[in-house]
């Protein structure tokens, strides 16, 4: 029941489908995309992390719970390390980069027409008229500024998030659970059950999982796809994947789109490194340039005062953290530290993976970008 927690996430993030059901990511017959290298001694690399006192990388990274981390710049790996008995093959949870992940597969359908980012959702779905979602548009769901009552906290066992948990099959209903809750059996029955709103659509940001669930089931409900199908065919087979991901399911079989998608560290690398050549793959437009301009530079504004304190210049922007508006530096982050970092302005992709033992630790999430930025001076990059 608490794979998920320490100690037991060192081990279980590496081995979802030991225990959990899931579906395949195919990466298809097309060639693997070569990934050149140009190794740089960056562990030696020292910073001063948020509390002031200065480490190295490799200290950074050993007191970081990390599983394994890739830096890439220029198009090469400077830097590939695999800890907690991880191998280039390992696959690993990726939790909310999932997001990230699947919402790409959103801006290739809008891109070729079959989404409107300012269409409603019930347009979709037309069950969503019967929910909180009555009136909001694809792009507040891709912006999480829907009205939509979601209660996003991790350790309580009734919030709508630990609901989620028992809806995508991640855990049981808790025993000391009250027998008076009605607990959702699939992810869908979940999104229908949710009918209040606590504000207008469009007038404010909070960080709602179960949104990138009512995007993949849009898109699924267009392309007659299952999600794990429909990614593969627009995404995975096309940048030249090394090897298949996939997603845990639900019992209906839905690839859990808000945290579920497992990968290895290389394909999060090639998955980066698509967004620094504008959605462009050996030739190939794989996603729109509109798409990625508008991830960096979109009419982002909308976003909380708890967020700024960690980002103060950041924002949220189609499933993607902004990091700083102005350099246009973009994060997909997932709990107890998945990273996929992607700054043009360095023209560097960062990929980690860590099984912290907190949800949620601000010192480890700050520190990871502060040694980001020491790489990209010691490389002599500038963010402008």
């Amino acid at each position: 029941m608490e794979w998920d927690r320490p100690p037991w996430n060192r081990w279980s993030f590496q081995r979802i489908r030991e225990f959990m059901p899931t579906a395949r990511v195919w990466r298809g017959n097309s060639p693997i995309q070569p990934l050149p290298r140009q190794e740089e001694p960056i562990t030696e690399i020292s910073f001063t992390r948020s509390g002031g006192e200065t480490c190295t990388i490799a200290e950074f990274l050993n007191d970081s719970y990390t599983d394994a981390f890739l830096v890439m710049c220029d198009g090469k790996i400077i830097h590939e390390s695999y800890y907690n008995g991880m191998t280039p093959e390992t696959p690993h949870l990726m939790q909310s980069v999932s997001k990230s992940i699947t919402a790409t597969v959103t801006g290739i359908m809008i891109g070729r027409g079959d989404l409107d980012p300012q269409s409603p959702v019930e347009a979709y779905l037309p069950a969503l008229e019967q929910t909180a979602w009555k009136g909001a548009t694809l792009q507040h769901v891709l912006d999480m500024t829907t009205g939509v009552d979601y209660s996003e906290e991790y350790t309580r066992l009734d919030s709508d998030v630990g609901k989620t948990d028992v809806a995508s099959g991640w855990r049981p209903v808790h025993p000391d659970a009250s027998p008076d809750i009605d607990w959702p059996k699939t992810v869908w029955d979940q999104i229908l059950s949710l009918k209040n709103t606590y504000t207008e659509h469009g007038s404010a940001f909070l960080y709602r999982s179960i949104e990138t669930d009512l995007l993949a089931h849009i898109m699924m409900h267009i392309s007659g796809m299952p999600l794990h199908d429909l990614l593969s065919k627009e995404l995975w087979q096309k940048i030249g994947a090394e090897e298949d991901g996939y997603f845990t399911v639900d019992a209906a079989g839905y690839g859990l789109a808000s945290g579920g998608f497992n990968g290895c560290l290389r394909d999060f690398g090639r998955f980066g490194q698509l967004y620094l050549n504008d959605g462009m793959h050996n030739g190939e437009r794989i996603v729109p340039a509109e798409w990625i301009a508008d991830v960096r530079r979109g009419p982002h504004g909308l976003f909380s005062d708890e967020r700024r304190r960690l980002l103060p210049q950041g924002c949220y922007r189609n499933q993607f953290w902004i990091e700083d508006q102005t350099t246009e530096a973009a994060m997909c982050l997932g709990v107890f530290g998945q990273l996929i970092y992607i700054a043009p302005a360095y023209n560097m992709v960062v990929v980690k993976f860590s099984t912290w033992p907190d949800f949620l630790d601000d010192v480890f999430k700050v520190d990871t970008q502060l040694a980001i930025h020491a790489i990209a001076r010691a490389l002599g990059k500038k963010s402008s």
